[in-house]
């Protein structure tokens, strides 16, 4: 298929950038690794009547470590970011998301704003992001905001940006305790169900934030579980209550690949797994 007809545009700035959203809003479509948004252009699911290309916008790639924790550029590749010691070491749940993205053309293409800003829902990362309690920081020509993951991710491919504004950047609080675990399909590598878990507090759990993927119209923190484990230790039979509640209060997806059923296995599974992996 061959796309519809549209403008382009790279800016070479930020604020150039933020300028066209401004003036276009909904006509304009970001283009950041573009593996969502172009197949979905030729088969003219969207026709967008600009596209602005972020590819030269040097200022929103990179990992720097902030105190304790980590700001990402929202056009840093999922090939840098499975490649980075701060990330390995601060927040290991994004880095095995990461290596685990598509295969090495997507990664090394791929951004990491661009994925979550599209929010597919089997894709690897809003799990991670809500399981390290992310900031998803927001700009636009009038100015910024920094939207919690919790908030960000609203829906179906739904989020909480605006027409007007860039994801440009994730702050991402220092997480040495945590772990992605995933079930993928088999040709196309998203997640069929995706699980990713963090805890505070060595022996004793002080917090845990669990973050699902794959199995609902959207990424959910696994709550009932989280409270299962809050001021326990990680013991073989608190890990299984606590998987055993995963997919609690979720209204989950079947399809081709897997039914409804299934997918519950799969979050109690991989819940158990990445738990385990943290005891």
């Amino acid at each position: 298929m061959i796309p519809d007809e549209f403008d382009y545009l790279a800016p070479a700035t930020l604020a150039e950038a933020l300028q066209v959203l401004q003036e276009r809003g909904e006509d304009a479509k970001i283009l950041a690794g573009g593996h969502s948004l172009i197949p979905l252009m030729k088969l003219r699911l969207a026709r967008p009547k600009l596209l602005v290309d972020l590819r030269r916008l040097n200022e929103l790639g990179g990992v720097r470590q902030s105190g304790a924790g980590l700001v990402i550029g929202a056009m840093t590749t999922h090939a840098e970011i499975a490649g980075s010691a701060a990330v390995a070491q601060v927040a290991p749940a994004l880095a095995q998301a990461a290596q685990q993205i598509g295969d090495r053309q997507v990664r090394a293409r791929g951004t990491i704003g661009g994925s979550l800003a599209h929010n597919d829902p089997a894709a690897d990362l809003p799990a991670v992001m809500l399981a390290l309690d992310a900031d998803m920081v927001l700009r636009s020509a009038a100015g910024e905001r920094v939207v919690p993951a919790g908030s960000f991710f609203r829906g179906m491919l739904e989020t909480d940006l605006r027409p007007n504004e860039l994801l440009v950047e994730l702050r991402v609080a220092a997480a040495p305790r945590s772990v992605y675990a995933k079930m993928p399909n088999p040709a196309s590598h998203y997640a069929i169900v995706g699980v990713a878990a963090a805890v505070d507090g060595n022996g004793t759990v002080h917090a845990a934030r669990i973050g699902v993927t794959g199995a609902a119209p959207v990424a959910f923190r696994a709550s009932a579980a989280e409270g299962v484990l809050a001021g326990k230790a990680l013991t073989a039979e608190t890990i299984a209550q606590a998987a055993e509640r995963s997919p609690e209060g979720q209204e989950l997806l079947g399809d081709i690949h897997a039914s409804a059923e299934y997918r519950a296995a799969l979050v109690r599974l991989l819940t158990k797994r990445a738990l385990q992996r943290l005891s």
